[in-house]
């Protein structure tokens, strides 16, 4: 029945649109059908397998860009509202990038043979999403995993595997369930049913005992939340930098209890105006309005995102500009900036920049790229960032600071908890997509990084959703959208290390081995025919 359908070439068309379509709707807040990511794959495999013996490559490619593209757009149309252009940009090449890695896969199995079909498949995928982490084009935000964001008892073992082993799971059902739809016979003798149901419930089972026995106690800790809800289009960056702040430290003078030991506050919430000397920052006039504030607080910590700069006679790096007039080099930065009972406050800077908005893609190969987008924007091209990942500590408690983007890569924030951080602090601003799924996934990834690292995660966000999710990735208090709030609230200090964070994306690392193995493959086929 399957073949009959798939000679058609309006149901080939059709089938790409419903993997696109189950794709969208098993997405975190687009649908949020999580279970549908289990057979969203199969239309698709269904066009793969008639390309496959007509041996039309590029018509697969054409379905396939098909698929992707409903996919990219379907779960992130909100970009469209912080840049149209950037977002048809992502929409376009992340479609392109996702569809050429299906096609590879399409190569190789043609080159290979079906019955490497699933390990082809899983290999070439995974590779795909975990080069998608580390490369100047990185945008993990569709990472497959990710789906499971609001599920979060479903996948407790992200502290062994990360977010790939999620991806991992959604691939081998898909091949499972679709080798079980074309070989339909016997169903509950046939094994493709019985490897199904297996795959299925035992990590379920493993993910339910896990979320079961995990402790969510620890050593008590209370920290003040800050959310201002500035129109980031109009007055965040309008009303006068003083004025700003007033407010912020009034919203955290009532916030703040007895108990509080650190307060937070939003990405670029200190003078959102301004671009704030580093070296110069005992000299600013808001470093003792902070001090004073903080006396009140029982000397309780400020961790509050800023706009910053360095000054250097040399060039730092590829982000670092020329300044004629001083003569010197000037590196800007995203950072995240801590004022406790030390002289000078703590800075760590942004590692994860929003590709085209803070940073130019390979400048390292090309470097006219930079100016040319200074040129064409009058900003400031790339943002400088750390050569490591860093944490804060006050007072023996080490947390992490990751700053709005950051926190979609696991991977990065598992080496920040791994240098004994005990809880997961994120500060974004989450208003540049306006009422849409943008600033409701980015919390839902939060969860995911909760259950990876085991740590507390407590977000501020500017407006959007301000929140604490404990190490379980249960979402234990959340703010509304467009309202100017502060709360306190206890989490749990826990500085225990999970798998996942000694491992890192294992997973990723054994799909590019497999992936280079395939290749090895094709090119001694190719050797052995020119000998025959």
């Amino acid at each position: 029945m399957i073949e009959k359908i798939i000679q058609k070439r309006l149901n080939r068309w059709l089938l790409s649109i419903l993997s696109g379509v189950l794709l969208t709707i098993s997405f975190p807040e687009t649908g949020s059908l999580t279970p549908l990511a289990f057979v969203a794959w199969i239309p698709l495999l269904f066009v793969e397998s008639y390309f496959y013996t007509q041996k039309k490559a590029f018509s697969l490619f054409l379905h396939a860009y098909l698929t992707f593209i409903i996919y990219n757009i379907g779960t992130t149309w909100w970009v469209y509202y912080a840049s149209a252009e950037g977002a048809y940009m992502a929409f376009l090449a992340n479609s392109l990038l996702m569809a050429l890695a299906f096609l590879f896969y399409h190569l190789l199995k043609r080159k290979l043979g079906t019955k490497w079909n699933g390990p082809i498949l899983i290999c070439v995928w995974l590779s795909f999403e975990f080069l998608h982490f580390h490369w100047e084009l990185s945008w993990p935000w569709l990472t497959l995993g990710n789906v499971f964001a609001p599920r979060a008892s479903w996948v407790q073992w992200y502290s062994i595997t990360g977010v790939l082993g999620g991806s991992l799971w959604i691939l081998i059902m898909n091949l499972l369930i679709y080798k079980l739809v074309i070989q339909p016979k016997n169903i509950l003798k046939n094994r493709y049913f019985i490897l199904s149901i297996l795959i299925l419930l035992l990590p379920l089972s493993l993910s339910l005992i896990l979320y079961v026995t995990k402790s969510i106690e620890g050593t008590p800790y209370n920290v003040a939340i800050i959310q201002p809800n500035l129109d980031p289009y109009g007055e965040k960056f309008v009303l006068g930098n003083e004025e700003q702040l007033k407010s912020l430290l009034e919203q955290a003078d009532q916030a703040v209890s007895k108990e509080t030991q650190l307060v937070i506050a939003p990405e670029t919430s200190l003078y959102p105006t301004s671009n704030i000397y580093e070296r110069g920052l005992r000299k600013e006039i808001f470093f003792h309005v902070i001090n004073e504030h903080r006396a009140r607080w029982r000397n309780a910590g400020l961790l509050i995102g800023a706009s910053t700069y360095q000054v250097f006679e040399y060039k730092n790096s590829s982000a670092s500009r020329f300044i004629p007039q001083i003569n010197a080099y000037v590196e800007d930065y995203n950072s995240s900036v801590l004022f406790d009972n030390t002289a000078n406050p703590k800075i760590i800077h942004k590692s994860k920049l929003v590709l085209g908005v803070e940073k130019i893609p390979f400048v390292s190969m090309f470097p006219f790229l930079e100016q040319l987008a200074i040129d064409m924007e009058g900003g400031s091209g790339s943002l400088g960032i750390e050569n490591e990942p860093k944490i804060f500590e006050k007072n023996r408690v080490k947390f992490s600071p990751v700053v709005c983007y950051e926190s979609v890569y696991g991977a990065f924030l598992a080496k920040q908890a791994k240098k004994g951080s005990q809880f997961i602090a994120i500060i974004t601003n989450d208003g540049w997509w306006k009422d849409t799924p943008g600033y409701k996934q980015h919390f839902q990834f939060a969860r995911l990084r909760a259950i990876e690292n085991n740590k507390y995660v407590v977000r501020s966000a500017n407006t959007g959703k301000s929140g604490v999710i404990s190490n379980r990735g249960d979402v234990l208090k959340e703010t509304g959208w467009w309202v100017k709030t502060q709360f306190n609230y206890t989490i749990q200090l826990n500085s225990k290390q999970t798998l996942y964070q000694v491992l890192g994306d294992f997973i990723g690392y054994f799909a590019m081995v497999g992936f280079g193995m395939f290749l090895v493959l094709r090119i001694l086929k190719i050797f052995t025919r020119k000998a025959k």
